[in-house]
């Protein structure tokens, strides 16, 4: 049986393309398929050199990366990437797309949120991502917040009141 930590797994997929939004009109989304953590990041173009350059500095020390056949993924330059860092590359396969279905299943997320104001879809992302790393999550048992920190997480309100209180003495 293999057991895997946070941060070992990730699914990682691309995301538009959508009106352009401060100029970007791609989302790259990654999953941790441990905790359920989302990173994303919002780009003008859906190629490889983005991709090579997210997984650098953001996922390299990983176990295993999942995606689809996109050759924005599946190239030459994440293939030596991957082959430095001794990362596992799978490939999700049309006859199995369920194999990135984390990746692929959080996008309905963010583009419900983004739909309210299509122009603005890149800058409300970070208040999409808060809301998905602090939500529950039955299968879990607590929010990815929680098995990334291991400690509950507290609201910029509550923050803010407790402030208030502190100076308020």
């Amino acid at each position: 049986m293999l057991f895997c930590k946070s941060f070992d797994v990730w699914g990682i997929y691309f995301m538009g393309p959508f009106p352009i939004s401060y100029g970007n009109s791609y989302i790259l989304l990654t999953v941790d398929y441990v905790s359920r953590w989302v990173e994303v990041r919002t780009t003008k173009a859906n190629d490889a050199k983005t991709v090579v350059n997210f997984v650098k500095s953001n996922i390299f020390a990983g176990l295993a990366l999942i995606n689809d056949q996109g050759n924005h993924f599946y190239n030459h330059a994440m293939a030596m990437l991957l082959k430095k860092y001794e990362v596992v590359h799978r490939i999700a396969t049309a006859y199995h797309p369920q194999t990135n279905s984390q990746a692929e299943g959080n996008q309905k997320v963010i583009i419900e949120d983004g739909e309210s104001r299509p122009e603005r879809w890149s800058h409300r992302l970070e208040d999409t991502l808060w809301a998905h790393r602090t939500t529950y999550w039955t299968p879990l048992g607590m929010s990815p917040y929680q098995i990334v920190f291991g400690k509950d997480f507290h609201l910029p309100v509550e923050i803010e009141h407790r402030a208030y209180l502190a100076i308020k003495k």
